[in-house]
């Protein structure tokens, strides 16, 4: 993932234990106030929202700890990480234009792709000029790379 990336995802853990955790932990100690807690829902959904929080909690705290930062290639001879590749539809006789990324950034409606996936596979390590073939879910689409910046 890029360094913004990771740092996006600090900040993130950094509200979850510092705000959104006390909001929790609030919202469980009203609602022990009503009562009985066998027959208490608003107990059990912050219960659940705790959870929730806590797991969400793990998986950030997993990402940042197994994180590797990648450099964004300032090569524009050939499509690396941070590349933006403009490429040609062949089938479709359309040009787009995306951005690799890493998977934890990919968003494919701002056409910001990952390199894991299949156009991404496809488009790492190649040339302007060059014609590829990428197998994808709805078959085999063929794109010629037009611009690499």
């Amino acid at each position: 993932m890029s360094e913004e990336r990771l740092n996006e995802l600090k900040e993130e853990l950094f509200h979850l234990q510092t705000v959104r955790e006390k909001e929790v932990a609030q919202q469980i100690k009203e609602a022990r106030s009503f009562g009985d807690l066998t027959e208490n829902s608003e107990y059990d959904e912050a219960k659940t929202e705790q959870g929730k929080l806590y797991t969400k909690i793990a998986e950030i705290k997993n990402l940042i700890e197994n994180a590797v930062i990648v450099t964004v290639s300032e090569n524009t001879d050939v499509v690396g990480m941070g590349s933006k590749v403009t490429v040609h539809d062949l089938e479709n006789n359309e040009d787009d234009t995306y951005e690799i990324v890493g998977s934890q950034e990919a968003d494919p409606a701002l056409f910001r792709i990952s390199d894991d996936s299949p156009l991404g596979r496809g488009l790492m390590e190649r040339k302007k000029g060059d014609t590829i073939e990428v197998d994808a879910p709805a078959g085999t689409l063929k794109f010629k790379i037009l611009k690499i910046e």
